[in-house]
């Protein structure tokens, strides 16, 4: 396995992408496991028209969820890209609170017709990004049988049992966030944190990774890999 490419610079580990792009942004919506400074320096570079990929979108910025008290004036999630009208569509699971005052920056941009919202279920959500990793085209699931999730979408009866026909995602980019990196790419993720990294890592042309730190290949416990380095393209660290 090849060394990797390391940056310290979040701008230049984002070197090359551009507009009209798909990108996966991992984490959960909080402040563990979301790149938040490659999500910080995709905004600066003012990209037009992308496709954002992710969980919880908008909710962060409204509710403070998932952030330490300590640090509630440096909140952001995806919301910012649609403040920056960078956005042409998002699929995500959970893109607004339930609490409707004041309303997410992603509400703002759907009911002012300036983008696209795909809503999706998060169980569902998280297998199409593993089907796309894994090079599995579709597969079939009972989740969303009577509900709007259903319409429009081919269905099959398998013992039964009745299963719509859910496709595989992929992305251009996915910029994912893990607490440590060897030499070679292996990241080891902190807890919960891991979130949807791991499979976002899988499903995309280019991975760019923002770690806590980074340690010498023979000091990392091979059994608390997360994700192998070969899913893996820039490593990007303030702290080595």
């Amino acid at each position: 396995m090849s060394k990797k490419d390391f940056y310290n610079s979040y701008d230049e580990a984002l070197d090359g992408i551009s507009n009209d792009m798909s990108i996966m942004i991992g984490g959960f919506g909080v402040q563990g496991g979301q790149p938040t400074n490659l999500m910080i320096a995709l905004r600066d570079k003012n990209l037009k028209n992308l496709t954002l990929i992710g969980n919880v979108a908008g909710i962060s910025m409204v509710t403070g969820y998932g952030w330490k008290d300590s640090d509630k004036d440096k909140i952001i999630d995806q919301s910012i890209f649609f403040k920056n009208k960078q956005v042409k569509k998002i699929i995500c699971s959970f893109p607004i609170p339930a609490q409707r005052d004041p309303i997410s920056e992603i509400e703002k941009s759907w009911i002012n017709k300036e983008s696209e919202v795909e809503i999706i279920p998060q169980g569902t959500l998280a297998e199409k990004i593993r089907a796309g990793g894994a090079g599995i085209p579709a597969f079939y699931t009972k989740t969303g049988i009577g509900t709007i999730v259903e319409k429009g979408k081919e269905s099959k009866i398998i013992n039964n049992e009745k299963y719509i026909l859910e496709y595989a995602l992929n992305a251009d980019v996915a910029l994912i966030k893990a607490h440590i990196s060897d030499e070679f790419g292996n990241l080891i993720y902190k807890g919960t944190s891991r979130a949807f990294n791991p499979i976002m890592a899988t499903a995309a042309k280019l991975t760019i990774v923002e770690v806590d730190k980074i340690i010498s290949s023979n000091k990392i416990d091979p059994e608390r890999i997360g994700t192998p380095g070969i899913y893996v393209d820039r490593i990007v660290s303030k702290y080595k």
